[in-house]
């Protein structure tokens, strides 16, 4: 007869990754604040003159990502407004929706077409002859 054999884990052992005991621990595991994020762009553009940081930059990739997720969440509009206003204020340049920009731009030059056409009774192909001629 075989002996039962004992179980491999025992209450003692600490299996997994281990907890942090202290706020101290605590805080240097956490994402760094949105507040000193914001001053290391300001140190960023002291240096730099400018708040483009390339997701790519080896020195300054958290940087990087902080900026691009930034720019995200303007994007969907869930930047509150005094984080916007801060970022405003040390130099930092959204990016303009493009859609926008475009369907103004579009609308902008129908409205000149439609001008054309009505002093000179010619749109479409009529209005690119003349050019050409």
């Amino acid at each position: 007869m075989s002996s039962p054999e004992t179980p491999s884990w025992s209450p003692k052992k600490k299996h997994g990754p281990s907890l942090p005991n202290s706020a101290e621990e605590k805080n240097v595991e956490e994402k760094p604040s949105w507040e000193k994020m914001l001053d290391a762009l300001y140190l960023f553009k002291a240096q730099h003159g400018h708040c483009n940081v390339s997701t790519h930059d080896e020195h300054n990739k958290s940087l990087g990502q902080w900026v691009s997720q930034q720019k995200v969440l303007h994007k969907k509009n869930a930047l509150s407004s005094d984080r916007r206003q801060r970022m405003d204020s040390i130099g930092f340049v959204f990016p303009k929706e493009k859609n926008v920009d475009k369907r103004m731009s579009w609308e902008k030059r129908f409205d000149e077409l439609c001008a054309f056409k009505a002093q000179n009774g010619l749109a479409g192909k009529d209005c690119y002859t003349i050019r050409v001629a």
